[in-house]
Parts: structure tokens; sequence; C-alpha cells
């Protein structure tokens, strides 16, 4: 079993990688994506080595989702391991990497690419070493394919600070990086969202449940990853469209066989469904944009994959993780409905912005503001559960 309470006598809020890694990603989310648009239209400078759209990409893809993958990952190898939850000294240590990774990305121009990049790549080298010694030691190697994406987040890392130093913009590391947070999701949550429908469907007595994983699964993933590689590679070329559009239909179809509109009566659980509903999407949108892109745009695509299934996915573990963790109901709240909704309009808005004409400019400014707003109402709702102590609490409710 992880780490009691009991067991662990330190701050309350170093007690497990949720608690400090959810609300930091949360915060690290909204924060570039408020920067972001003054920043490329110039009305504001940051002190940053990075062109301004490697700046916001990397601060998302390389800042506030290592932060939500850590919370999500320390918590839940405790579990799947039966180690003890890494906590205490070890996890603020881990916590100060990444804030020290953030500070140096965007002060890169001060300190130097170099020393900037260095920095920046020991958070997610080290969560990947504490990632593996837990896994390994409990011998769950299961878990260890995990590891390796972690682990290849890292070189990916890496490879952007690399391009951007040598070629001025980072395009194919970036294409990395968010092929392999949304390799990820596949395969986190082609785990947990059949898994969490069969508990709650079980226990309201239903006949049907979800399909369980099998060999066309195992295809369909083999075919996904495929996919993900060839874009990353050959983002432009007739074959990589093809696959792309393979993998959407076949998600489709594994999506289609765990029983997601029987939840729609819970939106904590129903919202898993419809995250993995636009990655399938966003496959399909973006290899569109590769056949035609004078009529399927591009960035409006791209975004599906990033605002869309990656914004609501790590949200939606995030409520669901954190309600269970601090012994909150698993169903959603009204504020839940809010920033979920919050997350959707930011998708939409920023999707449909490039079709818009004159338009688009303040449509930009719907899309960012609704999306960092999902982000700071769950920070706002949730940061007294994550850092204060259940005695706290209900003390203060008495």
């Amino acid at each position: 079993m992880a780490k009691t309470a009991q067991a662990y006598q330190g701050p309350h809020w170093l007690s497990g990688g949720f608690r400090p890694f959810f609300l930091a990603g949360a915060l690290a989310m909204a924060a570039p994506v408020l920067i972001w648009l003054p920043f490329y239209f110039g009305d504001l400078t940051l002190p940053t080595a990075f062109a301004p759209r490697d700046w916001h990409v990397h601060t998302l893809l390389f800042g506030g989702v290592p932060a939500i993958i850590a919370g999500f990952a320390l918590t839940a190898v405790a579990n799947w391991t039966g180690r003890p939850a890494v906590s205490g000294a070890e996890l603020l240590a881990l916590l100060l990497l990444w804030c020290a990774g953030r500070v140096a990305v965007s002060i890169s121009a001060l300190i130097g690419a170099p020393l900037a990049a260095a920095i920046d790549l020991m958070f997610l080298i080290s969560l990947s070493a504490v990632f593996a010694r837990e896994v390994v030691a409990a011998r769950n190697y299961r878990n260890l394919r995990v590891v390796g994406i972690v682990a290849l987040l890292a070189l990916a890392n890496l490879g952007f600070h690399a391009e951007a130093y040598s070629a001025g913009v980072a395009d194919y590391s970036l294409r990395a990086g968010l092929s392999l947070v949304l390799l990820l999701i596949l395969v986190i949550g082609g785990r947990i969202i059949p898994a969490f429908t069969r508990n709650w469907l079980a226990a309201r007595k239903a006949v049907k449940l979800p399909a369980p994983f099998g060999k066309g699964d195992a295809v369909i993933m083999g075919v996904s990853a495929l996919a993900l590689a060839a874009w990353t590679i050959l983002p432009l070329h007739l074959g990589t469209a093809a696959l792309l559009l393979l993998a959407g239909a076949g998600n489709v179809w594994r999506l289609a066989r765990w029983r997601g509109f029987a939840t729609r009566q819970e939106p904590l659980l129903f919202i898993l469904h419809i995250a993995y509903g636009i990655l399938c999407a966003g496959f399909l949108a973006v290899a569109c944009s590769i056949l035609n892109p004078g009529h399927a745009d591009p960035a409006a695509a791209l975004h599906l994959w990033t605002a869309g299934s990656v914004g609501l996915m790590t949200l939606a573990v995030m409520t669901r993780a954190s309600r269970g963790h601090s012994g909150q109901p698993l169903t959603a709240s009204r504020m839940d409905l809010v920033l979920f909704g919050l997350i959707l309009v930011g998708t939409f808005a920023r999707a449909a912005a490039p079709y818009l004409g004159e338009a688009m400019r303040p449509l930009l400014d719907v899309a960012g503001l609704a999306w960092a707003g999902g982000y700071l109402v769950f920070a706002a709702g949730y940061a007294r559960w994550l850092l204060l102590p259940p005695a706290y609490l209900r003390m203060k409710a008495a």
C-alpha cells in the first residue's frame, strides 16, 4: 500500500505528488496562454532566447503538462507498485527543479540558452529516474512503457532546446514532444477510461459493460504510435495523412466500445470520453490539413489535440484524482462543469478563429481567456483540498 497519512510526518502539501504538482501545473498552463497573445503581437517582451511561438509551446508542453504528469505519475505509481508514495524532501526537490526550469527558460536571454537548457532538463530527467526506480524496485515492469514515454519526453525537451538554439525555431522536437504526450493519453486514457466506466456501470447493475482490451486495441495502439512518429518526421507526407486517418478511425472504434454515452449523467466521468473523442477528431483533422491545407487550417487542426484533448484530459484527471485523494465525492460539482465548459469554449473558439477573417483576433482573445480560465478555476477551487490538512478543513467547516 502507499504510505499512509499517519506514516508521513511532514507538511501535508508534500504528502503526495498530486498536491503541489496539480496546483503548479494548473497555474503553469494558464499563465503562458494569458501572456502569449500580447507577447506574440509585440505588446509585451520577455527576456527569453526562444522565439515567441516556441516560448509559448515549450512553457505548455515541457512545463505545465510535465507538472501534471508528475502529479499523476507520482501518485499512481504508489498504487501500481505498493511502495510508499514519493513525498517530503524528495518531492520538494522535484518541485524546486521544475520551478527552476520555468524561470530559466523565461530568462534564457539573460543567462544564456545552454545554461537555461541544462537547468530546464533536470526536472524531466529526475522525474524519469524516480519513476523508474519505483517501478523497477517493485518489479512492476508493465509500467516501464510509461516510464519510457516520460524519458523520451525528456529527450524531446533536449531536442527542443538544441533545435531552437541551432535553427532559431523548434519544429521536429515540438511535434515529437506533442506526439509523446498524445501517446501517453492513448496509453493511460485507454487504461483508466474503460476501467472507471466499468466500475461506475457495474455499481449501477448495468448489463453491458465496456469491452476489455483485446488484439484490436493493441493493433490500433501500434498504428497510432506509427502515425504520430510519421507526423513527427514527415508532417506533410500523404502516407502520414493515411496513417493519421487510420489511427483516428481506429480510436473512434475503441472509444465506441467503452460505453461513454451511458455515463452522461456523471460529467466527471463523461468528460474523459469527450477528451478522448477530441483526440480522435484531432487525428482526422490533422490528416485533412495535410491533404487539403487550403480548406483545413493546420493550426486549427493541431489545437484540437493541444487545447482540446490535452486540456480536457489533464483537467479531467486532476479533478477526479484531487477529489478521490481528498475524500470528496467522485461526482462533478458546478465548479467542475464551469471549468470543463471553459476549456471546451476555448478549444472550439481557437479552432474556429482562422476561418473568421477579421474576427480572428477577438476570437483568439476569447479562446485564450476561456482556456486559461478553466485552469484558474481549478486552481482557485481545489487549492484548499490540495494544500490544507483534512482536520483544518473540518475545523473551518464546523
